[in-house]
């Protein structure tokens, strides 16, 4: 008895037909086991095609597997060929967005790697970290503040810079990349407003900003002021503000998650990096509290291995402590690693965590 599989693929005709052309668009809506050797495949697979009516397909490998199959065993040079291939895939969608004036369509990046929609979006988010229309967004921030932070450039400069077309495409999406007007951006944020506040905690003192697209900054220390000057050097014309009743218990609710990490912490980020940085911080909060990884383990998820050493600049480059906690990256050898607010807090905040607190 076969599965119903909702796709494209949706009778055994047409996926046969995609078995055998060996479709990678298939892949992630369903499998195909082979009644003469037990094992099943993924449509793409480089195995020798077996006949028909020995052939019958799965919606996903859990259902082959509970019919009595086992994944197929290819050599593993067959599979790192294939992610390679996928590596490939992913870098040339990346240089797709990144030189397209709006965000292409997925249904379009997907046709160009030879992928479904819903399969392109899955592999591509393993390889990046992010999704498509996050990645976009990301880097387009990114190269519209390099471009602002240029002196010599007009803010028209730096829209054209950035790879807007024209001015309505790109106040259309400031806000959203900014958070504030470019002009605002390249003055220090004159017309922003942060409200923040400055508390006590086991760890110290602590300073929770906020601006208008949620909270932009959770520092640690022993001295109050520095933490002020600290915010106030990252947006030096901005209008800061005391918070109000109001906004002390946000601060409460950050310094109660500081205390006893079991709560949680559900708050509205002001997230500011680039689409690296943003890759890694996305990375940090899937870890759960108690837990612990190593840089190279973070490197790995993200689906870059090698940069090992541009994930701890990340981690040092956070400026919400606990809400991204980077504090759960360690050394491989399980040691403590340094840490932006020191590295006895960073102890402290594991301990609580280990104990549930």
């Amino acid at each position: 008895m076969h599965t119903t599989i909702p796709n494209a693929y949706d009778n055994d005709d047409a996926r046969w037909a995609a078995v055998q052309a060996r479709d990678a668009r298939a892949d992630g809506c369903f499998v195909y086991g082979v009644k003469t050797t037990g094992v099943f495949c993924r449509p793409s697979a480089a195995a020798r095609l077996p006949r028909r009516e020995n052939v019958e397909f799965f919606a996903s490998a859990q259902a082959a597997e509970a019919a009595g199959y086992r994944p197929s065993r290819r050599p593993a040079a067959d599979r790192s060929a294939l992610a390679q291939q996928r590596a490939t895939l992913i870098a040339q969608a990346c240089r797709r967005i990144e030189a397209a004036e709006l965000p292409p369509p997925l249904d379009v990046l997907a046709d160009e790697a030879g992928m479904s929609a819903f399969h392109f979006h899955r592999v591509f988010k393993a390889g990046t970290g992010l999704t498509p229309k996050a990645y976009a967004s990301a880097f387009r921030a990114r190269r519209l503040r390099e471009e602002l932070a240029a002196s010599e450039a007009s803010v028209t400069q730096a829209i054209y810079g950035a790879g807007f077309n024209s001015n309505s495409r790109f106040y259309a999406a400031s806000q959203e990349l900014l958070g504030m007007h470019a002009r605002d951006y390249r003055a220090g944020g004159p017309n922003m407003r942060i409200r923040f506040a400055v508390g006590q905690c086991a760890l110290g003192a602590i300073l929770v900003a906020q601006s208008q697209r949620g909270v932009c900054a959770i520092l640690l220390g022993d001295d109050a002021e520095q933490l002020v000057r600290d915010l106030q050097d990252q947006f030096p014309k901005a209008q800061l503000l005391g918070g109000d009743a109001g906004f002390e218990q946000l601060v409460a609710q950050v310094v109660g998650f500081v205390e006893a990490p079991a709560l949680g912490l559900d708050l509205p980020l002001d997230v500011q990096g680039t689409a690296f940085q943003q890759r890694v911080w996305q990375a940090l909060r899937e870890i759960p509290p108690g837990a612990t990884v190593s840089y190279a383990e973070v490197a790995a998820r993200i689906g870059q291995p090698k940069a090992v050493r541009a994930v701890a600049q990340a981690c040092g480059a956070n400026r919400l402590a606990v809400a991204i906690p980077c504090h759960r990256v360690v050394r491989h050898s399980g040691e403590l690693s340094g840490y932006r607010w020191g590295v006895e807090r960073k102890r402290a905040l594991l301990l609580r965590e280990a104990e549930g607190g």
